[in-house]
């Protein structure tokens, strides 16, 4: 099949709920992604922050194929050895939690919900969530993501949920009563636009849910599994959440999202209150364990740090040739560029050239490369940037 005929077979029998692009990708390998065309780009947003580790990497391939050939599925009634493994190396790496895994950031961030509810008393069932923050596109996870384009067209949305301005402690003080359940923000907004939480703001959402008896949910569906130079988002800060949820680089491309919640806390989810079929299935558990092992056998927390540092380095570069860029924020390879003017047509222009990024917010380009990436990549990234800014007025 030719690109056209692909694009055709999609428009006759697949819902065109995105808005994709016209090329067939048919390989991805480390950072890189070819098209049916046999054009080659650098990716620089790999799966939507999906592929942490790299397209494709080898350990992940090998556990998958490993793993294929003794158990695809199994319910949930029995036990299976890897998800009880990778529930341990995730514990192990955050405050000790125990997990219940699913299929996404989103059923994550279900689960966490129905658990604050569960667990906390019954007059209890309100939540706070941050302005320009994203948790989901299910009908809780979606009303919890305080976006009203997200909201366009499902009105009325779920009752029960306050939205605060992100890092407005005057705001938290606010919001917070005795029926709230629970706040749910990122400790890094993604989809928001590379917006770090202060020090102080994390504090207080702490020291409130402390006073009212409410839960501290995070959502580490981006910031998490090392992205940000720490497993994840909330170890930059001097506090422990309640309750974590994870997906996105947790597999390396395969499906699979976890809730972590303190001990005391996950007890309140006990049988037939929450479930799910394929949660914790073999095969995902066991690229999960791998993505953990490749990202500690090759020191990746390290190499985040650096190669974060380094592309800050170059995009600062840039920042001093082109007025176009404001700033640049963001945390180990989690980066965003706040632009004076909409970034769709860089990104379409860098495309064109062969390298991918992406744009939210409008006017904020997210370079989020995988943590294998080399100096040598970024560098090819930053040089094909400099040539689109360059263009100007021909964007």
């Amino acid at each position: 099949m030719n690109t056209q005929e692909v694009i055709a077979l999609f428009d006759e029998y697949v819902i065109g709920n995105y808005g994709r692009l016209p090329r067939v990708i048919t390989k991805g390998q480390g950072n890189w992604l070819w098209d049916l065309d046999g054009n080659k780009i650098l990716d620089m947003f790999p799966g939507w922050a999906v592929s942490g580790i790299g397209h494709c990497h080898p350990k992940v391939v090998e556990a998958i194929r490993a793993q294929a050939g003794e158990l695809l599925h199994m319910d949930n009634t029995f036990y299976n050895i890897p998800q009880g493994k990778l529930a341990q190396l995730l514990s192990e790496r955050a405050f000790g939690g125990k997990c219940f895994f699913c299929n996404s950031g989103a059923e994550a961030n279900e689960a966490a919900m129905k658990l604050a509810r569960r667990h906390t008393s019954k007059e209890k069932y309100k939540f706070i969530t941050a302005e320009r923050g994203f948790h989901g596109r299910t009908f809780a996870s979606v009303t919890a993501t305080a976006q009203p384009k997200y909201h366009d067209g499902f009105l009325p949305m779920l009752p029960g949920f306050d939205y605060v301005p992100f890092n407005d402690i005057d705001a938290l003080h606010e919001a917070f009563s005795e029926e709230t359940a629970a706040v749910l923000i990122e400790p890094i907004q993604g989809e928001g636009g590379i917006r770090e939480a202060t020090p102080e703001y994390m504090q207080t959402i702490r020291d409130l849910c402390d006073e009212y008896g409410a839960l501290m949910i995070l959502d580490e569906v981006q910031t998490g599994l090392g992205r940000t130079g720490r497993w994840f988002g909330y170890q930059h800060y001097e506090v422990t959440p309640d309750i974590i949820t994870m997906a996105k680089a947790l597999g390396g491309g395969v499906a699979i999202g976890a809730m972590m919640a303190r001990p005391q806390i996950a007890a309140s989810l006990i049988p037939g209150t929450h479930a799910s079929t394929f949660g914790g299935n073999p095969l995902a558990c066991a690229a999960a364990i791998a993505v953990i092992e490749a990202i500690e056998e090759a020191n990746l927390l390290d190499n985040a740090v650096k190669t974060g540092d380094y592309t800050r380095q170059k995009l600062d570069a840039l920042k001093d040739k082109y007025p176009v860029i404001d700033h640049i924020r963001g945390k180990g390879l989690m980066i965003g560029l706040q632009l004076t003017t909409p970034g769709a047509e860089i990104v379409s222009a860098c495309l064109d050239k062969g390298l991918r990024i992406n744009c939210t917010q409008e006017n904020v380009l997210r370079f989020m490369p995988s943590m294998i990436v080399t100096t040598e990549e970024i560098d090819q990234a930053a040089a094909i940037l400099d040539d689109v800014l360059g263009r100007g007025d021909q964007i």
